[in-house]
């Protein structure tokens, strides 16, 4: 009922098809694919019927590649700001960029917290026409997280950069997958901003240590060229 109230407090000042995608992608990271109904998706927005929602979308499948399109095209888009960056310069100047980094990204979960549940119920989706669009989507921002990771001075070997990337994904979308989890065990909101602030700090954290160098290994940097020269 809070669902559809909320969204009809907001159908006049947002699109019907956002409205959709947003309650889509509430239902989708609660209960999977074939845990949901495109008859749920639409009493959530308000829609007289099911017929209505067919308007902005083909069928259910169509839903769900484009819930998790706006997602994960927006942590690509968050991420090639750090792909960007001039990388490599010093250790100082990686780690900035990664922060400034995690903060977007994070900003973007607190808005939108069902999507890391989201991806991690589609890793798990065995079905077979669904894999296909999922690995399409989800590997342009692992390519643009190695890409990332390369760039920097940091302790790790090559081939370790898989590793790496894995514990940035757990870091980051770990925490908000599972929330509810966290809840129940800490008796606390894990989404609350007192909570996500010390989550930020924590992450920013993590990122020091992770990209820090190795002990006993000096920290590459690359050898300013004089203009003049």
């Amino acid at each position: 009922m809070k669902t559809r109230a909320l969204a009809a407090g907001t159908t006049e000042t947002r699109p019907t098809r956002d409205l959709i995608l947003d309650a889509a992608e509430r239902r989708f990271a609660e209960r999977g694919f074939a845990g949901v109904s495109v008859r749920e998706i639409a009493a959530d927005v308000g829609l007289k019927n099911q017929a209505s929602l067919y308007h902005h979308f083909r069928h259910k499948r169509a839903i769900y590649e484009a819930v998790l399109t706006r997602g994960v095209e927006a942590m690509v888009a968050l991420v090639a700001t750090s792909v960007g960056s001039a990388a490599g310069s010093d250790l100082a100047a990686d780690v900035s960029r990664m922060e400034a980094t995690l903060d977007r990204v994070v900003d973007y979960l607190v808005e939108h917290p069902h999507l890391p549940r989201l991806i991690q119920r589609a890793g798990l989706d065995d079905t077979r026409y669904l894999r296909h669009p999922v690995t399409h989507l989800l590997r342009p921002l692992y390519a643009q997280g190695l890409q990332v990771l390369s760039g920097t001075n940091m302790r790790w070997e090559p081939a370790e950069l898989t590793q790496v990337a894995a514990g940035f994904y757990n870091l980051i979308f770990g925490y908000f997958a599972n929330a509810k989890l966290l809840e129940a065990v800490t008796q606390s909101d894990p989404l609350s901003s007192a909570s996500v602030a010390r989550q930020r700090r924590f992450l920013k954290r993590s990122v020091r240590q992770l990209l820090g160098p190795a002990p006993g290994r000096a920290v590459r940097r690359v050898p300013r060229r004089d203009s003049k020269t």
